[in-house]
């Protein structure tokens, strides 16, 4: 296993690097038949793409997706269905100073230790870049889950170290931190750009809900349904940290308070955040993931070189100084992709949902 596809019952293979010709997915698994535009994935994608604000990467991609095969007369054919976007506004000299550091915080070092050869322009394949291929193919998995009723939302919760503190699904889209309460969109904002004068980064934790999954998906002990969605959201290059429903805190809760009661209208509460067992419970899904500040800032700070020698690094390019909105729909597009493929294991093994 290479690590560059994930999956069961719907696969998804993601290639390409930051600085390479282009990136882009193959979905293997598709049912037949589903009525799907280069539009409606170009609509997630442009949520994903740099240049959006004056808090996110001045790189200038249109991220315009193409559909390349498994595709006729606006239908899937149930073929792989394979998608691709260029890179078309890439500046490689701006990492030439550091072809042979090590840039703290990034993945630089362990690439190069793992393949004792690494690509060192924008990260190459562990840039966050990659995840471009993944939006596009989530939003093929949302449109088929949204057909059977399941409805996705992920926003920020909290950033630069300012929670939000009230939740108005209607703001999230409307401020450049997709957060779910206005006001501290604001604070947060401000926050940001004051790190950003002083070369600094961000991070945060992005909460997801999931409406109209349905009881049943998911296995028991080694395929429960929250550690796929785990393995799925910590697979985002800069998430360090998931919990689901209660999360951490049910660490300091007693039984009596963390148990889900149950009465003849169903669950009394939903700390188990919508999946027992392994299995979901036909609750809204609750997680959330935790989003380190961006490795490349513009500081001075210590490393080493190739040679195994003390140097000092400065990061040059264009960075986010907080990837949190950009991850947003990158949640929301992994969060479809484990879904869908255990609704069609199910499918599989007790017939149509």
């Amino acid at each position: 296993m290479s690590g560059n596809s994930f999956g069961r019952y719907l696969t998804i293979s993601t290639f390409g690097e930051s600085h390479g010709i282009a990136v882009g997915v193959i979905i293997d698994g598709l049912p037949p038949e589903l009525e799907i535009s280069e539009e409606e994935v170009q609509k997630e994608l442009d949520r994903r793409k740099p240049g959006q604000s004056d808090i996110a990467t001045p790189r200038k991609e249109a991220d315009k997706i193409s559909f390349l095969s498994g595709y006729f007369e606006g239908r899937t054919t149930g073929t792989p269905l394979a998608m691709m976007l260029h890179n078309t506004d890439v500046r490689s000299d701006d990492y030439s100073g550091i072809v042979r550091k090590f840039r703290p915080g990034h993945a630089d070092y362990t690439y190069q230790r793992k393949y004792g050869f690494r690509d060192w322009r924008g990260s190459g394949r562990a840039s966050g870049r990659e995840t471009a291929a993944r939006v596009a193919a989530g939003a093929v998995a949302r449109k088929w889950l949204s057909i059977h009723g399941v409805h996705i939302l992920a926003y920020v919760q909290s950033a630069a170290g300012i929670d939000c503190e009230s939740f108005d699904a209607a703001s999230i889209e409307k401020n450049p931190m997709r957060a779910c309460d206005g006001l501290a969109a604001e604070k947060m904002i401000a926050r940001v750009r004051e790190l950003m004068e002083s070369g600094d980064s961000a991070g945060g934790i992005i909460e997801c809900r999931v409406s109209g999954i349905p009881a049943g998906l998911g296995s028991p002990v080694f395929d429960k349904l929250e550690a796929d969605l785990a393995k799925g959201i910590l697979s985002i290059g800069a998430v360090r940290g998931f919990e689901i429903g209660a999360g951490f805190k049910a660490a300091a809760m007693r039984g009596s308070e963390h148990n889900d009661e149950m009465d003849e209208h169903g669950f009394r509460s939903n700390n188990a955040g919508g999946i027992i067992g392994g299995i979901s419970t036909g609750e809204e899904i609750i997680f959330r993931a935790a989003v380190k500040p961006t490795s490349s800032i513009s500081m001075t700070q210590s490393t080493q070189n190739l040679e195994g020698k003390a140097v000092e690094i400065r990061t040059e390019g264009r960075h986010d100084p907080i990837i949190c909105p950009r991850i947003v729909p990158v949640v929301e597009g992994m969060t479809a992709l484990v879904l869908m493929d255990h609704w069609l294991a199910q499918r599989a093994m007790r017939g149509e949902l």
